[in-house]
């Protein structure tokens, strides 16, 4: 009896310690340090990191149909589709592909001879760590600054090659990206080109699912061109980081366009709000809309969002959660998560709209999926374990859409 009161007695006051010493100490923690947490099974006190790398393992399963072949148009990271041609039969790269590119990608690549250059059009990319200096200024948190020598992609100069190859191909997947790099080239290039580049992907046939990953961007009016009167429409899926989306919504006047930016951790709320407001306005959340956007899938540093129209998509659950876990290995540069080098950063409740009528919501690490529904879109979201010292940074968007493509199941509609 002594011996139970001494180690109570004890416990106590390390508590009392802790808390007092740190009172913003999180309460998982706290439940782990407890009588109840020491009777509680090995598994329960893992760290939450490990539990969530092994929920993600079990959880994370191919979907029944999967692509044969994916066409990919002017990707910035050459390197996630290689990783892709790993898990499915033929990948199609179209851009502009030189001699060093070239010899970097798998032989499962194919590039269309239209595709290839004398001469390597390149990025000059400058990493840094948080908390490192370049005078007197020191980086909050890891970043990049990206010097970029893009000529063809610029004009999306082969965009007409790659639409021509389709025929010969034949995929069930076509995967676009690199409209940013057309905004600096003036308005009225940007104005024609759009048109073209409409003209050419309305060619595809209407049954192949067409991703659009978006890039930062600082016109709105081209954003609005893309998101109203051109591309956005004509696209089966996007993504896009938090910049993106809070500036395709001032772009566009919608839910929250009137805060500057994000401040700390993207209230899951008012995210759920914005791609809400995407797949209502742009997409076809009203079965009677003409537009083919049924997917957004929303990735920020600490968590990811896939929201999707009922019925378009299947397997979002592990396509989710399959993007999250490959950003953390990325990050650190590891092939699979490891649990010691990243670190969870998601509030554990938060809320599924920022307005009423709004459910509470949870997240168990134990179960890292949380889904809800608002009308018929649903969205499944999953946290991030953020790597605590990144070693790359750039392309890390390609990639989580990549594999969250690859571990998603279109369903064609009748009629097609």
């Amino acid at each position: 009896m002594w011996r139970k009161a001494s180690v109570a007695a004890l416990l106590a006051l390390a508590v009392g310690y802790l808390y007092h010493g740190c009172p913003e100490l999180p309460e998982q923690l706290l439940q782990y340090i407890s009588p109840d947490g020491l009777r509680s099974s090995p598994p329960s006190q893992r760290r939450l990191e490990q539990v969530i790398s092994d929920a993600w393992d079990s959880l994370i399963t191919l979907p029944t149909g999967q692509w044969s072949r994916v066409a990919v148009g002017y990707c910035q990271e050459p390197n996630c589709f290689v990783n892709t041609s790993n898990k499915t039969p033929g990948v199609l790269l179209c851009g502009p592909v030189g001699p060093k590119l070239h010899e970097m990608l798998d032989e499962q690549i194919v590039v269309p001879p239209g595709s290839l250059q004398e001469m390597d059009e390149y990025h000059l990319i400058l990493e840094y760590k948080a908390g490192e200096q370049w005078g007197s200024t020191r980086a909050p948190q890891a970043n990049r600054f990206i010097f970029s020598h893009d000529v063809s992609n610029g004009a999306m100069s082969s965009l007409e090659t790659f639409v021509a190859s389709l025929d010969e191909f034949q995929p069930d997947l076509v995967v676009l990206s690199g409209l940013h790099m057309m905004e600096g080239q003036g308005r009225q290039l940007w104005e024609d080109r759009l048109k073209e580049a409409v003209a050419a992907i309305s060619d595809i046939r209407k049954d192949i699912p067409i991703h659009l990953e978006l890039a930062s961007m600082t016109d709105r009016d081209y954003m609005n061109s893309i998101m109203q009167e051109q591309v956005m429409p004509i696209v089966s899926s996007i993504g896009l980081n938090e910049q993106e989306l809070l500036f395709l919504s001032q772009a566009g006047g919608g839910p929250h366009a009137h805060l500057a930016a994000w401040k700390g951790v993207p209230d899951v709320g008012q995210v759920s709000d914005i791609l809400l407001w995407i797949l209502e306005r742009h997409g076809r959340s009203d079965p009677s809309s003409e537009a083919d956007l049924t997917r957004v899938h929303f990735h920020t540093l600490a968590y990811h969002v896939l929201a999707t129209v009922d019925g378009h998509w299947a397997n979002q659950a592990a396509a989710v959660m399959a993007g999250a876990r490959v950003a953390s290995s990325q990050a650190c540069g590891t092939r699979a998560v490891d649990p010691t080098k990243v670190e969870l950063k998601v509030p554990l409740s938060f809320h599924s709209s920022d307005s009423e009528p709004r459910v509470a919501l949870t997240l168990d690490p134990a179960a890292p999926l949380t889904a809800w529904r608002r009308g018929n879109v649903t969205f499944h979201m999953t946290p991030v374990l953020v790597c605590k010292q990144p070693l790359r940074t750039v392309g890390l968007g390609d990639a989580i859409s990549a594999e969250g493509l690859v571990y998603s199941e279109f369903k064609s509609q009748p009629g097609f």
